[in-house]
């Protein structure tokens, strides 16, 4: 396969006009943009303390100085994905006096979501994205409401109603990350400016990720020192193989190691195809040195779930792109000779404990029925459950894992605690939700755009990464990461852009209507 060819310089469509706000203003319009400023400035000493009045109008300043960009689409992209990859999920709110902590990621949603939807209705230049991947994700949606529906007696008998509708309007919330994203990558260079970086944030989280390991500081938990946000939970702490466990950005160690790995992918991707640098070897350093930093970053959560995802998006490419495969394995052959003599203990952890598989599953099968019980020895009790509702489970929400009104064990199991919420259907809904994306995207690499390595080897990226999303899934509750999932949900948005829009799918549709 040729790596050097760069990919082109244009974009695969029109770049959208930026938004009103970004336009050649009137003076009236000027004149309420400076009565909004001087009344935010005033709003912020008079109500809020003087540090964080200093921070919002710091905040301002820098958002009026860069507004052509911030206000424009891809500014809104990238504000985006920073407020993901950086800013850890609840364990930050917005300073704004409402009866819910408002988190930064929620407020970030809610305007891009009423933004792309003003344009899309009062825009005629902007039209809707193809999403692809619409009908699975409908298909998860409907199980959740046939769950609750299902259940709708019961949920109400033990005043779990608003926790259900909750727990169904917090997923469309989620959900909305991909069809927001997918709507905003308009062009190729977009797209690769997302996949890029989403690699590069990683690389950043990475970094502070080892800093953590090493001197137990998390930089991520200190935000509120340099930024207007009130500190809503408290820092957790995790230790195995002799040492700490680092968190980055993430709600756990385990999270933190699947959203690294999941960027690997990416980031082996851009290693052949991305615009910068323009040089092929040099190209290849970087991106290489990208690799291992998210590796190393992968280590310092010393997390087992991780090697699962790891082996599962290995053997993927050693099946269905060995010549690939083989070379990576190579490459990671010294980088694992390395990190044997550097972090012994790590080592032995993450990879010897798979070589004593009785030890391994014994450890799986430990305080049984209690809280913090083994994967293997929460299957017994759960599938109990679930017996006694087969089909559509209790409801979703119905189990409450954290705080005063707990009624369920934490079960490390998305799949499980599916099962035991929206039942048989709902794990039929999950299916469709994590299992058609990336099937389409394998078949799309190796039909339509196998003429075309560079986007056959974009989607098959993809769809590595998501596969390995999926691995997880039966190793920890993935959906209340919220990092991760939302990762997952760019994914899906960047592989609905390769079936619809991109070159190969273009070309395609051209034929058929031809």
């Amino acid at each position: 396969m040729e790596t050097e060819t760069l990919p082109p310089r244009e974009a695969a469509g029109a770049e959208p006009a930026p938004p009103a706000a970004v336009r050649a203003q009137s003076p009236a319009t000027q004149l309420v943009a400076g009565l909004v400023l001087a009344a935010v400035a005033l709003a912020s000493v008079v109500l809020l303390p003087p540090v964080v009045a200093g921070a919002v109008l710091l905040a301002v300043s820098v958002l009026y100085l860069a507004r052509a960009l911030v206000l424009s689409w891809v500014g809104g992209l990238a504000i985006l994905v920073a407020v993901i990859m950086f800013v850890p999920v609840r364990r930050y709110a917005l300073p704004i006096p409402l009866p819910f902590q408002l988190e930064p990621y929620r407020l970030v949603l809610v305007l891009l979501l009423v933004a792309v939807a003003a344009a899309l209705l009062l825009d005629r230049a902007r039209r809707w994205q193809p999403v692809a991947f619409g009908w699975p994700i409908g298909i998860f949606v409907a199980t959740l409401v046939v769950s609750i529906i299902a259940n709708g007696t019961s949920l109400v008998e033990d005043a779990l109603a608003s926790t259900a509708v909750g727990a169904l309007v917090n997923s469309l919330l989620m959900l909305s990350t991909f069809y927001i994203v997918r709507q905003l990558l308009t062009t190729e260079r977009i797209v690769m400016g997302l996949a890029t970086g989403l690699v590069w944030c990683g690389v950043v989280v990475a970094v502070f990720a080892v800093f953590e390991r090493v001197t137990r500081v998390n930089v991520f938990w200190r935000l509120a020192t340099v930024l207007p946000l009130d500190v809503i939970a408290d820092e957790g702490a995790a230790f195995r193989a002799g040492g700490y466990r680092s968190y980055g950005s993430a709600q756990h160690p385990i999270a933190l190691s699947v959203v690294l790995c999941m960027l690997i992918p990416l980031a082996i991707y851009l290693a052949a195809y991305a615009r910068r640098p323009s040089n092929g070897w040099t190209r290849r350093i970087v991106y290489g040195a990208a690799t291992g930093v998210l590796l190393l970053g992968v280590l310092t959560a010393v997390s087992r779930t991780a090697v699962v995802v790891l082996g599962v998006m290995l053997v993927m490419t050693l099946v269905l792109r060995p010549r690939l495969g083989f070379a990576l394995v190579g490459l990671a052959a010294p980088a694992l000779l390395v990190g044997a003599v550097v972090a012994p203990k790590v080592f032995e952890t993450l990879l010897g404990s798979f070589l004593d598989l009785d030890s391994l599953i014994a450890s799986q099968q430990t305080s049984a029925g209690w809280g913090g019980a083994g994967r293997i020895a929460d299957l017994g009790p759960a599938f109990a459950q679930a017996a006694a509702h087969p089909f559509f489970g209790t409801g979703v929400g119905s189990r409450i894992v954290i705080g005063e009104n707990r009624n369920a064990f934490i079960l490390d199991n998305q799949v499980l605690g599916t099962l035991l919420e929206a039942g048989a259907v709902g794990v039929i809904g999950l299916a469709a939700l994590v299992l058609v994306p990336p099937i389409l995207l394998l078949r799309w690499a190796f039909t339509t755009s196998r003429s075309d390595a560079r986007y056959a080897f974009f989607a098959f990226a993809v769809a590595v990464a998501c596969s390995g999303y999926v691995a997880a899934l039966f190793f920890y509750d993935a959906f209340g990461f919220y990092q991760a999932f939302f990762v997952f949900c760019m994914l899906l948005a960047i592989g609905a852009w390769l079936l619809t829009a991109s070159p190969p799918a273009a070309r395609r549709l051209a034929a058929e209507v031809a």
